[in-house]
C-alpha cells in the first residue's frame, strides 16, 4: 500500500444539469470528439443514455455515482482532466446511466427485487452498452472505472467478467452492499458482492485472467470507504492477484476534487 499526497486543482465549474445535453459542454474543450445516444433499452425497458468522448484508445466504461447521471463525469471536471489524453486518441470514454434508484437505493422494493434489478443493469451493460462500444473501439474489452458507488459496479462487473473487461480503476468504491438488503440474503446476493464471492473463488479460469487484468484501489486517510478498500486489498493480496492499492493524503478524500487528481494518475 502506497500513501500519495494529493496535489492542488481546481474543479471546473459545474455544467448546467439539463435535458438538453448541449448545455452540458461547458467544461469539454471544443475539439474534442462528444457524443450523445440515447436509446430504448430491451433489457431495462426504458431509455437510456450514453456520453462518448474521444475517437480512439482504450475504451472506459464510467459509472456515475450513487445518484449520478451519465453526465457526472463531465459535469464534474473529470473529462477536462483528461482531455489531453482523450484528444491524443489515448482514451475514449463511455459514460452510462445507471439505475441504482431503482435497484440498491429502492426501499420501496422488496431486497428480492432490488437484486433483480440490479442484475438487469448488468445485462444492459454486458449486452447493450458492450456492443455500443465494440462499433467504436479496435479494444474489445474495455476498462471499468467508478468513483464512489460507481466503484462498486466498476470492480464487480470487471471481477464477474474478466474475460470481457480489461480490469477496474475504482476511486473511493465500496464493496460489500449488504445494507441495502435489509438482511436479505440469497445466491444472487452472494454473486454481487465481490468482497463475499471473492475469497471462496478457486477457480483457475478466473484466478489466471485476474492476473493478467489490470486493478486499481485508490481511497483517502479520511474516506469513509477507506476500510472496505483495506479489506478488497488483503483478499487480492491472499489470491495473488496483482493490484495498486493507494491510499491518499488527501482531506475530503471522497469527492471530486480529489478524484479528479486520481483520475489524472491512474488513467
Amino acid at each position: 500500500m502506497r500513501q500519495i499526497a494529493a496535489g492542488s486543482a481546481k474543479l471546473a465549474p459545474k455544467a448546467f444539469r439539463h435535458a438538453n445535453c448541449d448545455s452540458m459542454k461547458a467544461s469539454t474543450p471544443p475539439q474534442m470528439n462528444r457524443e450523445y445516444r440515447k436509446f430504448h433499452s430491451n433489457r431495462l425497458r426504458k431509455e437510456m443514455e450514453i456520453l462518448v468522448f474521444g475517437h480512439a484508445g482504450v475504451p472506459v466504461i464510467v459509472f456515475p455515482t450513487s445518484g449520478g447521471r451519465f453526465f457526472e463525469f463531465e459535469d464534474r471536471g473529470m473529462v477536462e482532466a483528461l482531455a489531453p489524453k482523450i484528444d491524443e486518441g489515448h482514451l475514449q470514454l463511455f459514460c452510462v446511466d445507471s439505475v441504482n434508484m431503482e435497484s440498491w437505493y429502492n426501499r420501496n422494493a422488496h431486497p428480492r427485487m432490488r437484486i433483480a434489478r440490479h442484475m438487469q443493469y448488468e445485462q444492459y451493460i454486458l449486452n447493450e452498452v458492450l456492443p455500443f462500444i465494440r462499433e467504436r473501439s479496435r479494444d474489445t474489452r474495455p476498462l471499468a472505472l467508478g468513483c464512489s458507488f460507481g466503484g462498486y459496479h466498476a470492480a464487480n462487473l470487471a471481477l464477474r467478467r474478466p474475460e470481457v473487461f480489461s480490469g477496474f480503476i475504482s476511486l473511493s468504491g465500496a464493496f460489500d452492499l449488504s445494507a441495502f438488503l435489509d438482511g436479505y440474503y440469497d445466491e444472487d446476493c452472494y454473486y454481487h458482492l465481490p468482497t463475499h464471492f471473492l475469497p471462496n473463488l478457486t477457480d483457475a479460469w478466473y484466478l489466471d485472467r485476474f492476473r493478467q487484468n489490470r486493478f486499481v484501489l485508490a481511497t483517502g486517510w479520511d474516506d469513509h470507504c477507506l476500510k472496505e478498500n483495506q479489506h478488497l486489498d488483503r483478499i487480492l493480496n491472499q489470491k495473488s492477484i496483482p493490484h495498486r492499492f493507494e491510499v491518499w493524503k488527501a482531506h475530503n478524500s471522497h469527492d471530486w476534487p480529489t478524484w479528479r487528481n486520481m483520475v489524472e494518475r491512474y488513467l
